[in-house]
């Protein structure tokens, strides 16, 4: 079948979220689908489409200086357009709508998180009539993983579970781009998982602003621990999922990481701040003691879990002592990554209109103190692995050095082992080998493939 876009090239470049991650790639599966071949650069793309996210003001930054940069760079020889297609869709789409195109002229289409299907028809118009094709709709018809899919990975899937957040913390856009949470009914949900098991994934992400709260909506109480148990019967050999509340996160849901033989052993929970003061003027809905316990069930769970966070440095209001508690909370801790951000006042959200005083250098020095620890920490967390011999799912080759293959391990680290001798990165790429670590850095491991392939 014949479509406009037949002969044309495009490239998807995605800022922010695992979700973002995810409609990138439906991106990628509609167009082609309709003929269009994905190219790794922006020089030899005839569409650019930009996956936005608008949690932090460097993401606005950034997004404005790369669309700007397209009107300095020339079209590809060949190309069927007499310009070069620029689309921008996810968060920031969603906010700001029509006041994009009359910031960047040279922008074409604009669509939000809730319309991802239009964009096609979208595209189709700019090609075609010119002009800007701007849709920004209020909410989701249709759960957006009804669209076809161009995974990044064949052993690894991103499966949604939920689309948008309830939680409206003080600080975050996402409730207002994303919209109210919904969950897809458990079959479809198992029904995705059985078609990518049967297609020989070895790894499912589950994903949802907050998966905890899974099926609230459809069922009047979260049934989230039913979701890991069904995806567990269906023979998937790993099984993760983002993103974690603690205000949501159960009993019943922490006993699977010490029942379940596909779920693996690392959870991001993010805490955001040490302090309850601070945790309450985020409107977190959960105390410092609340989320320490948490830490002591899913221990007892799995004594080998390897823990991730997010931490907010800087947020209005926050005193000395606020941040001694959360630095002494993640020294107590030990996880094996924290994301460290300083507080971004993002317009529209509570958070804007707090005031505060703090002087920027304390944030800043209250930044670089609480990251030397989080380096500190995971350097010692990776030591526990020293001398062990894990499964590693290979990635594929070191980008720095081509004998080495890089992979996963249960608990979510990076490992790097040469590859054996009479194999290949490519044979080897989406299979589980067993690497002996014998080197145990602050971000990744280091060892040797024992036992084969």
């Amino acid at each position: 079948m014949q479509t406009p876009f037949m002969n044309l090239t495009f490239c998807i470049r995605t800022f922010g979220c695992q979700m973002n991650k995810h409609d990138s790639e439906r991106i990628a599966g509609m167009l082609e689908g309709l003929g269009a071949l994905m190219v790794d650069s922006i020089e030899d793309a005839d569409i650019v489409a930009f996956m936005t996210c608008c949690v932090r003001e460097a993401a606005d930054t950034r997004l404005y200086g790369q669309v700007a940069s397209l009107k300095n760079i020339p079209l590809r020889e060949g190309t069927p357009l007499s310009k070069r297609v620029v689309a921008v869709g996810g968060c920031i789409g969603q906010r700001d709508g029509e006041k994009l195109t009359e910031e960047l002229p040279h922008l074409d289409v604009v669509f939000g998180t809730h319309n991802l299907g239009s964009l096609p028809r979208l595209l189709q118009a700019a090609i075609e009539e010119g002009g800007h094709q701007v849709e920004v709709l209020d909410a989701a018809s249709s759960f957006p993983t009804e669209l076809p899919t161009a995974r990044e990975h064949e052993w690894a899937a991103w499966l949604p579970i939920t689309i948008g957040c309830n939680n409206f913390c003080s600080y975050c856009i996402v409730p207002y781009v994303r919209g109210r949470e919904k969950s897809r009914p458990l079959e479809d949900i198992v029904g995705e998982a059985e078609r990518y098991v049967a297609a020989g994934v070895k790894e499912i992400t589950l994903l949802g602003q907050n998966v905890n709260s899974y099926g609230r909506d459809l069922y009047g109480s979260p049934r989230f621990a039913q979701v890991l148990d069904a995806l567990d019967a269906t023979g998937i050999e790993r099984l993760r999922f983002a993103t974690s509340h603690p205000k949501d996160l159960t009993d019943e849901v922490i006993a699977k990481f010490g029942s379940l033989r596909s779920l693996m052993p690392a959870l991001h929970l993010p805490v955001q701040s040490g302090s309850d003061a601070v945790l309450a003027a985020m409107n977190r809905r959960y105390t410092r003691e609340h989320y320490r316990g948490l830490i002591a069930k899913l221990r007892d769970a799995c004594p080998d879990i390897a823990l991730s966070t997010d931490i907010i440095v800087g947020f209005p209001g926050e005193t000395a002592k606020d941040f001694e508690d959360t630095y002494r909370l993640l020294d107590e801790v030990g996880y094996h990554q924290v994301f460290t951000f300083i507080y971004s006042k993002r317009e529209g959200t509570p958070a804007a209109s707090m005031d505060d005083s703090t002087p920027r250098e304390v944030i800043q020095q209250r930044f670089d103190r609480l990251v030397d620890l989080v380096q500190d920490k995971a350097f010692e967390a990776n030591q526990k692995d020293l001398g062990a011999t894990v499964d590693v799912l290979v990635e594929g080759g070191s980008k720095r050095d081509e004998t080495l293959l890089t992979g996963k391990s249960p608990k979510n680290q990076t490992v790097h082992a040469a590859v054996p001798a009479g194999l290949s990165v490519e044979s080897l790429t989406g299979q589980t080998v067993r690497v002996r670590i014998d080197e145990a850095k602050t971000w990744y491991l280091a060892g040797e493939v024992v036992d084969g392939a």
